[in-house]
């Protein structure tokens, strides 16, 4: 389990374990926070192809798919 401060999230680096269309180094670009500080939204975008991707940021969490840093 990848331990994650979600306020250092923002523009910290990933790499998918299993890369899909020869994506896979990432870069959070946009996170959200409710007022409360928690995350309401984050938005990953490839490295090469600068396809960005809105997903749930506690999906980085699992090291079966993602790597923290560019592996």
């Amino acid at each position: 389990m990848n331990q994650i401060n979600p306020a250092k999230l923002l523009n910290s680096k990933w790499t998918a374990v299993k890369p899909r269309n020869k994506e896979k180094h990432f870069l959070v670009t946009d996170i959200e926070f409710d007022e409360d500080g928690a995350v309401v939204s984050c938005v990953i975008e490839a490295v090469m192809l600068k396809r960005a991707i809105a997903i749930n940021w506690v999906e980085l969490k699992d090291q079966s798919n993602w790597l923290q840093g560019w592996q």
